[in-house]
């Protein structure tokens, strides 16, 4: 016999560095947090090779299905590095969820992907609790995923998420932003914070600045910098749906990546441009700490975060009263920030000396 051959020790994927068993232990844990999603449509069970979904089921007659995907960014990285993994999939939901709703869909269902190097049992199950916490603030359905064990591909204790939902929405129902027309108000939701933006920047000030995230900051005595940084996006398809099917919203824009000033334009028809007067709300204290601390320009700011805005809502201007009621009886709070005016497509937002704009005027046109 061949030397080279002989005495092998048999190789086994576990000493490569993937636990089928550790993987299986997990499915059977989070299968609970699953089920509490479960909706009309859904049963929300795990462990097969994919989910069912009965739009019938969920009382649609003729939907049109919409799906978003979408991941959190570097704002993972902050939960990572200090160990607060539970609310960051509340995170992955919004960010999808949100994006549904802007188009008039009803989110339906959502999988989620978390990709680690070594799967740690308690900190995926802690992200996946807030992933079915997400779901169940949008009434979204949690009906699958994939975790993915590899080994050499992330450092150790690094992880990463993505998310993807499909929502649906009655044909000749959909938000397509054709209703938008000069006159109309803009309604500005608050955000909850930073949301899932911009956190590339909110790291490196923290690591140049030397912040002490475990401790108050100078705007917040009640707590810590950290937890203010963190707070999860919020998700707000619950207040919208009802306004939608009465049919009193013409335009929903989610202020992500890009701020008020890349997102508002998105929605807009040819021939209208959005007015944004940035004084017409209170900058967040967060917000007004991270611009002071990085001396960020107006501009950058306003296309880098969402300035205190999460969702811009575009209404008739003889409906803004009642929508703005509705929104604020569901427990957000709401802005008058601006008007559509006739002009070329896009978005101007001016700030008077004294506002968060600093007598800055700045403008995002989207010709093409």
């Amino acid at each position: 016999m061949d030397p080279k051959h002989s005495n092998r020790e048999p190789y086994s994927y576990e000493q490569s560095g993937v636990s089928i068993a550790a993987g299986n232990a997990l499915v059977k844990a989070i299968a609970p947090l699953a089920r509490a999603t479960a909706r009309p449509g859904a049963d929300a069970n795990l462990g097969g090779f994919g989910g069912f979904f009965d739009p019938k089921a969920a009382g649609f007659r003729d939907p049109l299905l919409v799906a978003a995907n979408d991941g959190v960014g570097t704002k993972v990285k902050l939960a990572i590095d200090h160990d607060r993994h539970d609310a960051i999939g509340i995170d992955l939901v919004a960010m999808c969820v949100n994006d549904l709703i802007v188009q008039g869909a009803e989110p339906l269902f959502f999988l989620d992907y978390f990709a680690t190097g070594k799967l740690d049992h308690g900190v995926a199950e802690r992200v996946v609790a807030g992933i079915a916490e997400g779901c169940k603030q949008a009434g979204c359905a949690l009906i699958g995923g994939e975790t993915a064990e590899m080994p050499g591909m992330y450092g150790p204790g690094d992880y990463d998420l993505a998310g993807f939902s499909v929502g649906a929405v009655e044909r000749g129902e959909q938000l397509t932003g054709e209703a938008i027309s000069p006159g109309d108000i803009i309604l500005g939701l608050a955000s909850s914070g930073v949301h899932s933006n911009g956190f590339s920047l909110v790291r490196r000030l923290a690591a140049d600045k030397g912040w002490a995230l475990d401790t108050p900051p100078p705007f917040d005595d009640t707590r810590n910098l950290l937890d203010a940084l963190i707070e999860p996006t919020r998700i707000y398809v619950k207040a919208l749906l009802p306004l939608l099917r009465a049919g009193r919203i013409h335009g929903l824009a989610h202020v992500t990546g890009g701020g008020l000033l890349e997102n508002i334009p998105r929605i807009l028809p040819d021939g209208c441009r959005a007015l944004i007067d940035a004084g017409t709300w209170d900058q967040p204290a967060l917000m007004a700490f991270l611009q002071s601390e990085g001396a960020i320009d107006p501009g950058e700011m306003a296309r880098t975060f969402n300035c205190g805005i999460g969702m811009a809502v575009i209404v008739r201007e003889d409906q803004a009263r009642r929508v703005r009621e509705a929104l604020e009886a569901a427990g957000d709070t709401v802005h008058a920030i601006g008007r559509i005016a006739a002009g070329t497509r896009g978005c101007r937002i001016g700030g008077a000396r004294g506002d968060w704009g600093a007598g800055a005027d700045w403008e995002a046109c989207h010709d093409a």
